[in-house]
């Protein structure tokens, strides 16, 4: 685990923190489509992530979700931060986009290195301006743009993820996570098709002109 971190995270910290990170945190790996953390758990652990995506979902009174963010290699929670610290329970849901390896932190190690290194203060506080500016950016998206806008950023998002340009999902599952119905996703999928900009099948989508 200690080349993983060094070739991940040697840019962020200082040895001797890396070096502590292998020696208490735990390797967690999780398949595409594994529930990480689901809403109304506790923390007991921070994950970092070593390979894969998460995406971070949000889930409103009726049982609806949003997708508010992924996260990627060398990225972290900032909302699972402060449950850990708060000692609260989740409000968010993390699912696996990827088959993804994490290394999972001890709160009490997380609290410790706040104030033993500058390096994981950094990390940290940088972690909650980058979730912070990326739930903006889906506040935006709800508020500014129209669903066919939403939906063209949600593929390229996907596509980034992935690194590849078949997203493999349902019209469903987008539906889910854009908070609309399967019809109107279906209904401009269908158009973005005609349009030459991707090709459907069978549960998965084509970026061909995004």
């Amino acid at each position: 685990m200690l080349n993983e971190l060094k070739e991940n995270f040697s840019h962020l910290f200082e040895d001797e923190l890396i070096e502590e990170i292998n020696r208490v945190g735990s390797i967690k790996q999780v398949k595409e489509g594994e529930r990480l953390i689901d809403i109304g758990e506790y923390l007991r652990s921070m994950p970092l992530l070593v390979s894969g995506a998460i995406k971070i979902l949000r889930e409103d009174n009726n049982g609806d979700e949003l997708l508010l963010y992924f996260l990627e290699r060398g990225d972290t929670c900032a909302m699972s931060m402060t449950c850990c610290i708060g000692h609260s329970k989740s409000e968010i849901r993390a699912i696996a986009e990827l088959d993804t390896t994490l290394i999972m932190i001890p709160v009490q190690k997380m609290e410790e290195w706040t104030g033993k290194y500058k390096s994981w203060r950094n990390f940290v506080m940088t972690s909650y301006h980058t979730r912070l500016m990326e739930m903006l950016d889906t506040i935006d998206s709800i508020a500014f743009m129209n669903m066919d806008e939403r939906l063209v950023k949600y593929l390229k998002d996907k596509q980034k993820i992935g690194g590849e340009p078949i997203i493999n999902s349902t019209h469903q599952e987008i539906a889910y996570e854009l908070n609309t119905s399967r019809v109107v996703i279906s209904r401009l999928l269908k158009k973005l098709e005609t349009l030459g900009k991707i090709e459907l099948n069978r549960n998965s989508i084509r970026l061909i002109a995004l």
